[in-house]
């Protein structure tokens, strides 16, 4: 009997294998089909069944694209790479790029075909899933899934819109994203300010822009850190690309019109606007020129990444008022080893002079991270989707964003309470005094299944500037955004557009987007006038098809 359902295995492994291939239809090959049907009987002999560990009997190893973070101190060994390699016999060999260079070098290692066979963080939007899917490049994941990966089966079915923000319209999915659920995500669109520096010149939390305003004037011309020196940088950032939440459009833009700084588009009684191209925009560059042409915003604002902001930040006298970014732990670490971290709160929302004062909104699931390309095997594509599968595992999605259990977490004790007072599952325990770039985890790279309910299943200290406080800080911050938030006109983040029009969406995507931000880099240095080149910025929308671009995605919104 045994002998006789091996057979019938193998069996039903290789008409899979083959219909899966035989679906991907003409044009470039797809999936299964670019090496020929798997040998079911060598997969067998190959991996241990689903669910037991290592995944292979044997060590494999699978080439991986992913960014490297400038907080990590290198992939390769990293602890977390290693208790991966470890637990499932797959060995990484790594295709890394610098973080702030990723989609720079995404594009050209796709255009160029000299990609691995998997990519574990690619954040390829929609449109980019549907036009690597189409071409072959990406691989269809559904049956794969459907035979070896039962924590992303189990998760699309219970996370209300995890199967559609994967699923394309041609009913495949070409790439899983990062489930990463969480209060203070919902708000990113942060600026966090000098609460010291308020105290010392009795300023009060400005409210308005033109508080605001006053008040990094106030930071510039009065020495609020009292070296005796006019060295204050009022307003520091980094670009969205290297930095979650950077950008000097990101927070104040939602002063004058609603800005998600991702897409630029929002709805408007159910129709979808652009807000690049609104008068209001223009009030908000005008504003912000303001600001960067009286000396209030660091110059190198446009140009510097993360870890530029850091350094700024970590100067021996202080010189950083504000900084725009989703995480004040962006510059500091939130422990003991820089207590300077404690002096920075955020901003709320702050009112325009048209009395608009809204707060970004983000849910869903965002972009792809994870997919197969066509250049794995049979067998690599099972390692790799069931590699992907551990990944969504608590015990991973842990892992790679906190550590080793005993390490980074550990197991929540009698009274001790979630923020809303239930009784606690885990614990996080950080390590005091930790470097800022760290080797122990992979600081949520990738895919992973971290749900509100796991997130706020954690146990909370009194002081949220303690060590282990960092997460209550920024949910007890992010509730000042809540209030401003309107989720009906916040641009829904997981749409997909119909097939026939993903690749031009792709093309306008990024010629639209580049238009938009160095323009507005332009107008706020002053380069271009916003009064004299307005109109020509405007008309240069349409050069950019920027009338279909919008009709592409209102189609997609109203299917």
């Amino acid at each position: 009997m045994r002998q006789k359902g091996s057979v019938l295995l193998a069996m039903l492994l290789s008409i899979s294998l083959l219909l899966a291939a035989c679906s991907g239809g003409g044009g470039a090959k797809q999936g299964a089909e670019a090496t020929g049907p798997a040998d079911a009987a060598k997969a067998e002999e190959l991996f241990n069944p689903v669910g037991e560990f290592p995944i292979a009997k044997e060590p494999m190893t699978l080439k991986m694209f992913a960014p490297q973070s400038a907080a990590i101190e290198n992939l390769e060994t990293n602890e977390f790479t290693k208790f991966l390699e470890e637990k499932t016999n797959i060995q990484i060999k790594w295709d890394v790029v610098p973080e702030g260079a990723l989609e720079e070098k995404k594009q050209l290692m796709m255009a160029s075909g000299d990609y691995p066979e998997v990519i574990l963080a690619g954040s390829f939007s929609k449109a980019d899933q549907m036009k690597y899917g189409q071409q072959g490049v990406f691989i269809p994941l559904n049956d794969l899934i459907e035979q070896y990966a039962p924590n992303i089966k189990q998760a699309m079915a219970d996370i209300p819109y995890l199967k559609d923000a994967m699923t394309a319209p041609d009913g495949h999915i070409y790439a899983i994203p990062k489930v990463n659920e969480c209060y203070h995500c919902t708000y990113a669109s942060k600026m966090w300010i000098n609460q010291t520096w308020l105290d010392k010149l009795g300023l009060k939390m400005p409210a308005t822009t033109e508080e605001f305003y006053e008040t990094l004037k106030a930071f510039k011309e009065k020495d609020p850190n009292g070296n005796g020196k006019q060295d204050e940088i009022p307003l520091t950032t980094a670009g969205k690309k290297e930095m979650w939440g950077g950008g000097l459009d990101a927070f104040l833009m939602n002063a004058f019109i609603y800005n998600d700084a991702t897409t630029y588009m929002y709805l408007d009684n159910g129709e979808l606007k652009f807000s690049p191209n609104q008068e209001a925009w223009r009030e908000g560059l005008r504003y912000i020129h303001k600001l960067y042409a009286e000396g209030l915003i660091d110059k190198a604002s446009f140009t510097q990444n993360a870890d530029a902001v850091k350094q700024v930040g970590n100067r021996p006298d202080n010189v950083m008022g504000a900084v725009a970014t989703a995480l004040i732990s962006y510059v500091y670490s939130p422990n003991e080893l820089t207590p300077r971290h404690k002096e920075y709160v955020t901003v709320p929302p702050l009112k325009g002079p048209e009395g608009v004062q809204l707060a970004g909104y983000f849910v869903g699931a965002g972009n792809g991270q994870f997919a197969i390309t066509n250049k794995a095997t049979a067998e690599q594509q099972i390692a790799a989707i069931r590699f992907a599968d551990y990944l969504y595992s608590e015990e991973a999605t842990l892992f790679s964003s906190m550590g080793r259990e005993g390490d980074g977490y550990r197991k929540a004790e009698e009274g001790e309470k979630t923020a809303d007072g239930t009784p606690a599952r885990f614990k996080q325990t950080p390590k005091p005094n930790v470097a800022q770039v760290q080797n122990g985890t992979w600081q949520e790279l990738g895919i992973m299944k971290m749900t509100n309910e796991l997130r706020d299943s954690f146990a909370v200290p009194e002081d949220m500037y303690s060590e282990d406080g960092y997460g209550l800080r920024l949910r007890n911050e992010s509730k000042k955004y809540e209030p401003f938030a309107k989720p009906e006109i916040a641009f829904p983040s997981d749409i997909f557009i119909a097939a026939e029009d993903a690749s031009l969406a792709a093309q306008l995507q990024t010629s639209i987007k580049d238009y938009v931000e160095s323009n507005m880099a332009q107008f706020i240095t002053g380069s271009k006038d916003v009064d004299k080149d307005w109109d020509a910025y405007v008309k240069g929308f349409d050069g950019l098809q920027l009338s279909k671009y919008l009709e592409i995605y209102s189609k997609a919104l109203n299917k």
